[in-house]
């Protein structure tokens, strides 16, 4: 069974999908942050720049994968959990990591498939060495108990209560993807979280602009009505985003 596939997790109350008026808004759209929080910060100051010249709602949306892989995941949710730059809204979407995460800490899901996935990393940045734990300890319950004990309350609270997707008339913000020839309101969490090749291979059924994660890319670029802007930042360095801004896009690079 695969990281992210049903355990003995019992079906949670499904997440939130969120409608939004884009009229007379600008929106910043960032792909996978994977811990890496001078990336985001850096490229949160370019998006400020690059917006001063636009009128009416600026908007950022997150489009999941705040932890694992990079080094500083509990920087990055300690600052999602802050205001967003001033002037702005944040919306920021549950990635199929922080769904990890969650069900590590609820006990569905084993330590050791997360540890490998990036948990490792993650659990790092708060400090806590899993190995080394493991020696202290002498049961592996003793040591999960341990490790629930110092993730913060908040940064629980706050991937709790992540929303699954974005949508407007012309557009829909997501972490993966959706299935296309599927109502919105119908789409199965799972694969707004995880889907590839069933999106990737249906994309001339897609009715909306589709914006998402997930899946690294070196460079985005549209493929058909799709576009991936997750480039991998925890290995290249690089965290992208895009504004769009009516008809109108542009990408930025931290």
């Amino acid at each position: 069974m695969s990281l992210f596939q049903r355990s003995r997790k019992p079906r949670a109350a499904p997440r939130e999908r969120l409608q939004m008026d884009m009229q007379d808004t600008v929106v910043y759209a960032i792909g996978d942050v994977h811990g890496c929080y001078s990336e985001l910060r850096s490229l949160e100051q370019k998006i400020v720049l690059d917006a001063l010249p636009f009128r009416g709602r600026k908007i950022i949306i997150m489009l999941g994968d705040y932890v694992d892989r990079g080094p500083q995941s509990k920087r990055v949710l300690d600052h999602l959990t802050t205001p967003p730059p001033r002037g702005f809204l944040r919306v920021c979407l549950a990635g199929n990591h922080e769904v990890a995460m969650l069900n590590y800490l609820d006990g569905y899901l084993p330590r050791e498939p997360w540890l490998a996935t990036g948990g490792l990393e993650t659990l790092f940045s708060y400090g806590i060495d899993a190995q080394h734990l493991g020696n202290l300890y002498s049961s592996s319950e003793a040591v999960d108990r341990r490790i629930r004990e110092v993730i913060p309350a908040s940064h629980v609270s706050f991937m709790r209560a992540l929303p699954v997707m974005v949508c407007s008339r012309k557009f829909v913000f997501v972490h993966a993807g959706i299935r296309p020839g599927i109502d919105l309101a119908e789409q199965d969490e799972d694969d707004l979280l995880s889907i590839r090749s069933d999106f990737f291979d249906s994309v001339h059924l897609l009715d909306r602009w589709v914006v998402h994660g997930h899946t690294i890319v070196d460079v985005p670029r549209l493929d058909g009505h799709r576009l991936g802007i997750d480039t991998g930042a925890f290995q290249s360095g690089r965290l992208t985003a895009v504004r769009i801004a009516g008809k109108y896009g542009k990408l930025l690079f931290s």
